[in-house]
């Protein structure tokens, strides 16, 4: 069957203009108003901010059903078509790349947290950094996604994108972890050649003259290197949506929910994150399930796999993850003795 956009970009630009300044408006009253003091982000101020943005997340995928079904039986490219199906095929899409990309950004804040400890960020100002972080994420999805619409039009770059997700599962699952050396990435390097970098923190400042020169802070090395770090996770996350849906406007909201739940995510998990260990197993499987939706599962199943399988999948995996980390803690080490010895 041949793939009619359901939301075509030339009749949805308003659309993407709209949510862009909803978008830029809710971090503007997020740093403007809720963290114009720069402070540590306690436990409950991060559940009540996760709670908020997920269910904000779960409110818009409502919202995308509802006018679908609406909108569907209006549209004369869609006559002949089941339109309530194609409305709760519209809303699980939504919802499936939205847990999707939800998981693979748990990844991120593996990396944070190693990041912020070894820049000794102070907790007050791990937010700042984070919201920036956030901002240029936003920007960069937004030409990956693009692209991605491009190019999943050829038929061999759904098998590039689906083999690379394959693969990448599969080093995750059994490449052993190695240690994250900020000192040792290549942007850092090219950062310290190009502007001094001040040893202290001045305060929230990224950047401070010092004897008449702009210096770096560690602040900017930090947020750099955050940048750097979920430019590396696009590569992967934005495929594996597109394995998902062939609807940039999907892609586009579910990215953008997901990052923005992000930061609070981030002081909600940090401190316990050690114990998911079988996690990344379960995100593994999950690239190596997308990656085979694109490249066998689809064509299998006559072009589209069952996005309510899809979901059911990758939930059943995320959640049998999260709980054999909690049915099997790691064993402590023995006393006298350091862990992983």
């Amino acid at each position: 069957m041949e793939y009619i956009p359901l939301f075509p970009f030339a009749e949805y630009w308003w659309f993407y203009g709209l949510f862009t300044l909803f978008v830029l408006g809710m971090l503007a009253l997020d740093l403007g108003v809720f963290h114009r003091d720069a402070h540590e982000v306690r436990f409950k101020e991060a559940l009540g901010w996760s709670v908020f943005w997920i269910s904000l997340a779960l409110l818009f995928g409502y919202g995308l059903y509802q006018y679908a079904l609406w909108k569907f039986p209006q549209d004369p490219r869609l006559v002949g078509l089941d339109h309530v199906a194609l409305a709760k095929q519209t809303g699980l899409e939504y919802l499936t790349g939205f847990v999707v990309e939800k998981s693979l950004s748990v990844d991120n804040i593996f990396v944070f947290v190693v990041v912020f400890t070894y820049f000794a960020v102070p907790a007050k100002y791990q937010h700042r950094v984070l919201f920036y972080g956030i901002l240029g994420a936003l920007f960069f999805r937004v030409i990956f996604i693009s692209l991605g619409a491009a190019l999943m039009q050829f038929h061999w770059v759904i098998w590039l994108f689906g083999g690379f997700l394959i693969l990448t599962g599969l080093k995750i699952l059994f490449a052993p972890e190695k240690p994250i050396d900020p000192e040792k990435n290549p942007v850092i390097r090219l950062l310290r050649k190009l502007i001094p970098v001040t040893p202290h923190l001045h305060g929230q400042n990224f950047l401070v003259k010092l004897n008449g020169a702009w210096h770096a802070t560690p602040l900017l090395v930090c947020l750099v290197f955050v940048e750097v770090t979920d430019i590396v996770f696009a590569v992967d996350s934005v495929p594996a949506i597109f394995a998902l849906t062939k609807e940039p406007m999907i892609v586009f909201t579910s990215n953008v929910f997901a990052i923005l739940g992000l930061r609070a995510l981030f002081f909600l998990l940090a401190g316990v994150m050690h114990k998911f260990r079988f996690l990344k197993y379960g995100l593994g499987l999950i690239l190596v399930f997308v990656g085979l939706k694109m490249v066998w599962l689809n064509d299998a199943f006559g072009g589209k796999f069952p996005i309510s399988w899809s979901l059911g999948i990758i939930g059943g995996l995320l959640a049998a993850s999260i709980a054999l980390s909690l049915l099997i803690p790691a064993k402590a080490a023995p006393a006298g003795r350091p862990s992983g010895a």
